[in-house]
């Protein structure tokens, strides 16, 4: 499936208007002028923008325009959650560029048991790009812990690597993801060294590396520091200890994320209320800033959304840092008189705060005053994309489980064919719900 792309289909997501003129813009303004001046009491005041730039914040990301992502692994890549996570990011966030995934996950497998599904499973779909992520199975859940099944291990890391780069593939050897062990001892265990080792020879070979197991158990310790050990060996997984619950899924997606350069900020925009004017903007365009009648009005257009994952990403918020760590889409209004103010986006309530925390900048990026709904209008885009991601799927799954249970073979050519169709319309669907639009913003005094 692809993210981004300059798809545009449906009301409210492309303005097809053609700009005004400067003839008529400047026969609007002297109209604006005129009735401001007759009206007592009256203040329609259009702010000073400041010059636009682009994002510092979009620089870095590993995944490219026009790339094609394979995630390869076990059971816990097989899941489909982190890869989705990870789909629906670049989807949200970069949606200039176009980007295709796969998730390549097997129950049960291995280093080498992925090094030889190269040929059948990943090359036949051109990917430039693969994740690799494997550990726990080869070394048998720790009861092969020893140096005969490392060495296979790192053979099947070593073949790895040097048959994608022999296909101009990059490629990432990531950790496995960490089991439910006490996080400070597990931090010398055979897995972690073994991982290490990994990562090492990639790097050596000129392959890429991404501390997946680093990143998640810095989690578990800081659950184990705030609220003990049993929630900390309970937290990120099932009772087996070793797959992952979908707050565990969450982490480990946070953890690739980071690893491939996902940058915490998404935009930013900071406004003053006397005088009034855009002091600066990030990642965003504010357009028709207005004070009028003791309420701040101006419409908000980014670059990129954030990466919201609705009531499970709040949940998960507590210990993974999604909104600070991804989803830093900043608002800041400096000089608000004094009080408790109230921010709407396109009739959407996003929260309230008091003039000092508006002055010192809130994060809007995954606000929402009920957690069982969306926020902001860019949370209810996140929802609804990842309602598709889920849809395209199933849809893949349905096709994949079609051979692998062996249906009649026309029958295989008919759901290929039909899937094909299908993906490709659920794939503008996505770009559809993931691109950008304008929103509207108010921001006024909060009911007592």
């Amino acid at each position: 499936m692809e993210a981004g792309g300059g798809f545009a289909s449906g009301r409210g997501f492309v303005n097809h208007a053609p700009p005004p003129s400067p003839l008529r813009r400047a026969v609007a303004s002297c109209r604006r002028a005129a009735i401001a001046a007759l009206t007592a009491g009256a203040l329609a005041a259009r702010a000073e923008t400041a010059p636009e730039r682009v994002s510092k914040y979009h620089d870095g990301f590993a995944l490219r325009d026009r790339d094609t992502v394979v995630f390869l692994g076990d059971s816990i890549t097989a899941a489909q959650t982190y890869g989705k996570i990870v789909e629906n990011y670049t989807l949200l966030r970069f949606p200039e560029r176009r980007v295709r995934f796969h998730i390549l996950g097997k129950g049960g497998d291995t280093a080498a048991g992925g090094l030889a599904r190269l040929e059948t499973d990943v090359f036949p779909l051109r990917p430039t790009v693969v994740t690799v992520a494997y550990g726990v199975n080869d070394i048998g859940w720790g009861l092969r812990a020893d140096a005969e099944h490392k060495q296979r291990y790192l053979d099947g890391i070593r073949g790895i690597v040097r048959r994608c780069h022999a296909r101009g593939i990059r490629v990432y050897i990531c950790s496995a993801a960490p089991t439910a062990a006490d996080p400070f001892e597990a931090e010398n265990g055979f897995l972690r060294r073994m991982c290490d080792e990994g990562m090492a020879l990639s790097r050596s070979l000129g392959g890429g590396a991404i501390d997946i197991q680093g990143t998640m158990r810095e989690i578990q310790k800081k659950i184990w520091r705030e609220r003990g050990t049993t929630e900390a060996l309970r937290a990120l997984h099932i009772e087996d200890g070793i797959h992952l619950n979908e707050t565990g899924q969450i982490a480990m997606a946070y953890a690739l994320l980071k690893g491939l350069g996902a940058p915490a900020e998404v935009s930013s925009a900071t406004l003053d209320w006397k005088p009034l004017r855009v002091a600066g903007t990030d990642g965003c365009r504010v357009r028709q800033l207005r004070r009028r009648a003791g309420t701040l009005e101006f419409t908000r257009t980014d670059t990129g959304l954030p990466v919201t994952l609705g009531l499970i990403g709040h949940l998960a918020g507590r210990d993974v840092p999604l909104a600070d760590g991804l989803n830093r889409y900043m608002l800041t209004v400096r000089g608000l008189p004094a009080g408790r103010w109230e921010v709407l986006a396109d009739g959407r309530r996003v929260g309230a705060w008091d003039a000092d925390r508006l002055a010192s900048g809130v994060n809007l990026g995954m606000a929402t005053p009920d957690p069982w709904e969306p926020g902001g209008p860019w949370d209810v885009q996140a929802t609804v994309l990842a309602r598709v991601t889920e849809a395209r799927s199933q849809i893949e799954l349905a096709r994949r489980a079609a051979r692998h249970y062996k249906l009649p073979e026309h029958t295989i050519a008919e759901m290929d064919a039909r899937c094909a169709a299908i993906n490709s319309l659920l794939e503008q669907y996505q770009r559809a719900a993931a691109r950008p639009r304008a929103y509207r913003f108010l921001i006024r005094p909060a009911a007592p």
